[in-house]
């Protein structure tokens, strides 16, 4: 499924690690087990085998494993921009520790520290690495992208790597969101509960990877350039977006009622504008 060779200059391509390649192997059928994964889109021959970032909207705690099995089907293994505290849980950490994700510990000392080494990893590492520019699951009434932060803008023009948009939709129907943290057995219940009646429904899980976001104009080192290049790359997800879930653009059909719908989307495309 992993290709090992460069497309243009016929380098060796560095393998993900072993332990990274069983997760997603046994993600694929899981995935498969749970609903049905159509992937339309593609990554450009041309930006295979190099530095890539990847952005991604945010709908469900499930829509990271859609994602794996979506990037497996199109033949690569991303890596995760992930929070400290889900690396260093156990039995789960240390597995994400060894297939090489990136650590980020958002309002800490060594949060500085840390984007220097992601640069340093987009620079020279061939597999590409997803990340979430929201930071949390949407909490729009309409599941449309959040504000999000500028912290992929800044890492992609700091390490000066394309940009490819993911667009998602049906992983919310997957699992409930559940709650903003698990402290106890009781705060899993609901995800338990509405993830066993999901092979049931089958839910479609849709994945569109969109054109590059052309950020060439944009100089790192001037004022503004990050939240320019975050407009853009949060703009083209929310576009591609549109087609995905084209008889439901104002809520989702399948309602969880443990979501908040506490904030509104500034990407949200207004009622009367053309998306065909």
């Amino acid at each position: 499924m992993f290709a090992l060779r460069h497309e243009e200059q016929g380098e060796p391509r560095r393998r993900p690690p072993a332990v990274w390649r069983t997760i997603t192997r046994l993600d694929s059928g899981f995935v498969s087990l749970v609903g049905r994964l159509k992937v339309t889109g593609g990554i450009p021959a041309r930006l295979r085998g190099r530095p890539l970032l990847l952005a991604a909207n945010h709908i469900g705690v499930f829509d990271a494993l859609v994602l794996i099995a979506a990037c497996r089907r199109m033949g690569f293994a991303p890596r995760f921009m992930l929070a400290g505290g889900l690396l260093d849980a156990p039995v789960v950490g240390p597995a994400l520790r060894a297939s090489g994700h990136l650590r980020i510990d958002r309002g800490k000392a060594t949060a500085l520290e840390q984007f220097a080494q992601a640069v340093e990893a987009m620079r020279t590492t061939p597999n590409p690495i997803i990340v979430y520019p929201e930071g949390r699951i949407s909490h729009d009434p309409g599941l449309w992208p959040e504000r999000g932060k500028t912290g992929a803008a800044r890492l992609a023009l700091a390490a000066g790597v394309p940009v490819v948009p993911i667009s998602q939709w049906g992983a919310h129907e997957a699992v409930y969101w559940g709650t903003e943290s698990v402290e106890g057995p009781a705060d899993l219940l609901p995800l338990a509960r509405s993830g066993l009646t999901a092979p049931l429904r089958r839910p479609t899980f849709r994945v569109r990877f969109g054109p590059p976001v052309d950020l060439s104009d944009l100089d790192p080192e001037r004022a503004g350039s990050a939240m320019r290049a975050h407009e853009r790359i949060m703009r083209a997800i929310t576009e591609g977006l549109v087609p995905l879930r084209a008889d439901e653009m104002d809520e989702p059909r399948f309602h969880d009622p443990t979501r908040p719908t506490d904030t509104v989307s500034p990407w949200r495309p207004q009622p009367g504008n053309d998306h065909s």
